[in-house]
């Protein structure tokens, strides 16, 4: 089975839209466990335009799952995971100004800094998780940072699924099975949706974590959140 961490990044953005707090985001990430998620996400970014520092420290209070939080990992971003300490970190090489994450890391060209930034989360004793493009070089070469993971990006994938199925999981397969033979646990993330989603985890072998926003809060507007939460477990068993 496929843990389904459940990225509630849109909920901020709603709430911020209007200030205040509604939707209250931790009663929606409270929810999503309580509707069956295995796991939180949260990616802040440097100027806070959806989740915001504080809202980090919040949700660590309350999670009760695993608590996941992406980033790039400058200055600020590290001091905030080191003082709360999640079940995970991921590592995101996104500009201040992304609107969204939209490439995995260079680990060949970023190997030392990666090495140094891991083992300062390994020695909190922080499991690491390195978002990478569906190529084993960068798969292989981020086993060398140290890190415990690795985070496919499933954009290209989520694109041409449409077009040619087969096609689009082919260098997705063959990234997972570098990670496999190489010992690292394998996550995946970024456009996986409700049609999309069984068909990757049933061809991907090793896949133990799945981190879904987007689209799983714009089904939750349709289909309601605790059935929408349940729809995407239902296909990751």
């Amino acid at each position: 089975m496929t843990k389904l961490s459940v990225n509630i990044n849109k909920i901020a953005t709603l709430r911020n839209a209007r200030g205040g707090d509604l939707p209250n985001l931790l009663n929606v990430a409270l929810d999503c466990e309580r509707f069956g998620a295995e796991g939180i996400t949260v990616h802040p970014r440097p100027d806070e335009r959806h989740i915001t520092y504080a809202d980090v420290y919040d949700l660590h209070k309350k999670i009760s799952t695993e608590f996941n939080i992406e980033g790039n990992p400058i200055e600020k971003f590290m001091k905030l995971v080191l003082d709360v300490i999640p079940a995970q970190a991921t590592l995101v090489p996104d500009a201040p100004d992304a609107i969204t994450s939209n490439a995995g890391w260079d680990t060949i060209k970023n190997k030392s800094f990666l090495q140094d930034t891991i083992a300062k989360l390994k020695d909190a004793g922080i499991r690491t998780s390195i978002f990478v493009d569906a190529n084993p070089e960068m798969v292989f070469h981020a086993k060398e940072t140290g890190a415990d993971r690795v985070e496919l990006y499933t954009e290209s994938y989520a694109t041409d699924y449409p077009i040619n199925k087969e096609k689009a999981i082919a260098p997705f397969i063959r990234a997972a099975q570098a990670a496999q033979e190489l010992g690292l646990g394998l996550n995946a993330g970024h456009d996986l949706n409700l049609e999309n989603l069984e068909y990757f985890v049933n061809n991907i072998p090793g896949l133990v974590e799945v981190s879904i926003g987007h689209a799983l809060i714009s089904d939750a507007l349709y289909y309601g959140l605790e059935n929408t939460v349940m729809m995407y477990k239902r296909l990751t068993i």
